[in-house]
């Protein structure tokens, strides 16, 4: 069994989150500027095995794509189109970053330490990567 590979990309900066090798527990894994995610993704990729890989996908209330998907899609097809033998599962990431925000807070940390987008990101996407893992075990 492989990991799953949690990605919240950004137009500055792209989340990253994965599970343990059993696919149990969500960790935060880095924040990356998003000109070194095929660097990044590449070295990372080449040293664990990854069975699948979510994107967050941000969505508006109304359940349509919203203005940042300009942004998502063309790294979700060059994602596709680079590691076609990983499957890639597109996530609602609506209220993630709020969430993120609120454990930081409830964290105890503080603001200079609140304020940090690169910790926001790399908990957004642990929430993206614990929420897949909640659904699956529901099935």
């Amino acid at each position: 069994m492989g990991r799953v590979l949690a990605i919240d990309y950004g137009q500055k900066r792209v989340g990253l989150a994965v599970t343990d090798p059993l696919q149990i527990i969500a960790n935060s894994l880095d924040t990356v500027h998003v000109k070194d995610i095929w660097d990044y993704l590449s070295n990372y990729l080449r040293a664990e095995k990854v069975e699948k890989i979510l994107v967050g996908y941000p969505m508006q209330m109304n359940n349509q794509p919203s203005q940042a998907v300009k942004f998502v899609n063309p790294f979700v097809k060059k994602l596709v189109q680079t590691y076609p033998e990983i499957p890639v599962e597109l996530v609602d990431e609506r209220f993630t970053s709020k969430m993120a925000q609120q454990t930081v807070i409830d964290a105890g940390l503080k603001k200079k330490d609140r304020q940090n987008k690169e910790l926001i990101d790399k908990i957004s996407a642990t929430i993206i990567l614990q929420s897949y893992l909640q659904r699956k075990n529901l099935k």
